[in-house]
């Protein structure tokens, strides 16, 4: 337990391709290369079960979060039995359980554990993830990652978009789990303007006629 800063609950977000699980791989070296101890959780990684992967090739071993997992109950077990915790790094926490935010929230203030979450904030219905809505209403501080992903038109991209077969769709669960690579069901990120209008870089591809202007001109 650490007994001079106060721990924080920081949580890193953005939209998909911006660097998220790159960046929660950094902390944990960071930390590990200060001497402090930590544990790394995920859930439902596109590499698969109990990984953090990122997009450039860099990934290490986690712990798979599902819904019977106790945060404050694991952390308390570990330490009662001798084993030591400063930091914990939860990937993709726009997944986690509303109640799992609730025990990180408790483990950073009763025991003094850093914990560093990283997510993103709406699905692709714009709307948000409980357990994202539950940090933003929580944590200690909120960081958006500088590395700004780019909508097909060159235009910053904000919005995660789900496509099948390059068409937009709006309708379904809110968990689907995939990756921005070519398949039957696959993600890419938008401008607003472009996922307003449902214009996916597919269907971009395929138009021939210029977007027409909301006014007419004179």
């Amino acid at each position: 337990m650490r007994m001079t800063d106060v721990a924080e609950l920081i949580f890193f977000t953005g939209p998909m391709d911006c660097g998220k699980s790159t960046l929660a791989l950094q902390v944990a070296y960071t930390e590990n290369s200060a001497g402090r101890q930590g544990r790394l959780f995920t859930r439902l990684d596109r590499a698969g079960g109990a990984t953090i992967s990122s997009r450039i090739g860099l990934d290490a071993p986690a712990l798979e979060v599902d819904d019977e997992l106790d945060f404050w109950r694991y952390v308390v077990t570990e330490l009662t039995g001798g084993k030591r915790i400063d930091y914990l790094v939860c990937d993709e926490s726009q997944f986690f359980l509303s109640e799992h935010i609730d025990q990180l929230a408790r483990i950073v203030d009763e025991l003094q554990i850093d914990v560093f979450c990283f997510g993103i904030l709406t699905d692709f219905r714009t709307q948000l993830f409980p357990a994202s809505r539950r940090l933003v209403e929580l944590c200690d501080r909120m960081e958006i990652l500088q590395v700004r992903p780019r909508c097909w038109c060159g235009e910053p991209a904000t919005h995660n978009a789900r496509t099948v077969n390059g068409v937009m769709v709006t309708e379904g669960n809110q968990v689907v789990v995939g990756d921005t690579d070519s398949s039957e069901v696959s993600y890419q990120v938008l401008c607003r303007r472009h996922h307003r209008r449902k214009l996916t870089r597919e269907i971009a591809a395929v138009t021939l006629n210029p977007e027409p202007l909301p006014f007419e001109r004179s």
